[in-house]
């Protein structure tokens, strides 16, 4: 058995999950997915769809989610390091416009659980990043919606790397928490995720 160690995070929901690493002189091995142990472990989230980016030094992606359609998402890094951010937009939640960071680390092996209801994003921190994502529903360009990185409701401390973030146009356009429809996820409590 390899029961990952799981910590609930300051925002119902969040998980931080650190998996049990078997290492010796020849490197390392821990398994990244493991339906029965992380189940064991409390997380019994079903997932379909797994994507992969390789991002450089700066660049930022997000803060994204899917309206209709929300991804619970579990995201590791592979190879590098990155800063996540998950910025809680539930309705009913009385952590509504919070967010929560986390380091991720290749050389920690450390792991991120954000649940539906979450804009979520990261900074890439190091070189190179290849950057893994699990999500709960399949992604469908049609239903995408974001929150602008630079919120300065939401006031995310982002790293200084000493250098302009890098962003794709779409993300660099993004709305403000206060302008974003106020129905944007009110399907969710109807569906009993609040």
């Amino acid at each position: 058995m390899s029961i990952p160690s799981v910590t609930n995070l300051s925002i119902q929901g969040l998980r931080e999950i650190h998996p049990r690493v078997f290492g010796d002189s020849r490197g390392d091995f821990f398994e990244t997915w493991s339906d029965r142990d992380f189940t064991d472990a409390g997380l019994t989230t079903r997932f379909v769809q797994e994507s992969q980016s390789r991002s450089v030094r700066g660049v930022l992606r997000g803060l994204h989610f899917q309206k209709k359609r929300p991804q619970g998402k579990l995201v590791r890094v592979a190879a590098g390091e990155v800063f996540d951010v998950a910025v809680d937009l539930r309705p009913a939640s009385p952590t509504y416009g919070d967010f929560h960071s986390v380091l991720l680390s290749s050389e920690k092996n450390n792991m991120f659980y954000i649940p539906e209801g979450f804009a979520h994003g990261f900074l890439v921190l190091s070189e190179t990043c290849i950057y893994v994502y699990k999500c709960t529903d399949f992604y469908f360009p049609g239903d995408e919606g974001g929150l602008r990185w630079n919120d300065t409701e939401v006031a995310i401390p982002w790293p200084d790397l000493g250098m302009d973030f890098i962003l794709s146009e779409k993300d660099r356009n993004l709305p403000s928490l206060k302008d974003l429809p106020a129905d944007t996820f009110s399907f969710l409590a109807s569906n009993g995720i609040r």
